[in-house]
Parts: structure tokens; sequence; C-alpha cells
């Protein structure tokens, strides 16, 4: 499993291999067909709840990552079915967030290779 990131706003390459947004909301100012997606597993993204407490606030951060790898824990469907678009070749997770070091596809990446 290699899995790269790469922001929404960020323009797709070949090297990204299988696109996959793991974002629930849309990335705001980007089009459908520029974003090149293969897939959006928006139910894997952090609850609306968590986002919202969460507000990108680093000081929030390492209780974000807790509080977002217990709803990982409790959604072993999604993570299922993103281990199985993640089994072969490149994946690159696109996400929305300014942070590239602190946001819910860090958390994921992180997540899905330490269970590997």
């Amino acid at each position: 499993m290699k899995i790269r990131l790469k922001r929404a706003y960020e323009a797709p390459t070949k090297s990204d291999g299988k696109r996959i947004l793991v974002e629930r909301l849309w990335p705001r100012g980007v089009k459908k067909e520029d974003a090149a997606l293969d897939e959006w597993v928006k139910d894997i993204a952090p609850s609306p709840e968590l986002r919202k407490w969460y507000d990108h606030d680093p000081k929030k951060w390492p209780a974000f990552q807790k509080r977002y790898r217990k709803e990982l824990d409790a959604n072993a469907g999604e993570i299922g079915r993103l281990r199985m678009l993640c089994a072969n070749g490149v994946v690159t997770f696109i996400f929305a967030a300014k942070d590239e070091a602190r946001n819910s596809a860090v958390v994921l990446k992180a997540y899905l290779e330490e269970e590997n």
C-alpha cells in the first residue's frame, strides 16, 4: 500500500495513481472535472461535530487525532472499502485543508499504514 497526500488545489499528475477525495465536503472552488478523482469516500472523513470542534486549531491537534482514530475504529465498513481501493499501486488521498501537516488525511494515512 503506497499512499500519498495532496491538496485538492494542486494539479493532478499521472504519478498520483488512484485519486481519492477523503473529505466530507467538496473543496471550495474546485471543479469536479478538474479534480480528476477516481473515488470520493465521504463517510471516512471526520464527523461534522468533530470537524467543527477541531476547526484546524493547532492546539487541538493531539486531541483531534485521538478522537478521529476512535471514529475510524468504529467505521470498519468504510475502512475495509478504502483498504480495497488502496490495495494495488499508488493511491493519493486528496484533501482540502490549508495545513498540510495537521489534517484528517494525515491521520487517515497513518491509521491505514499502521494496520498493515
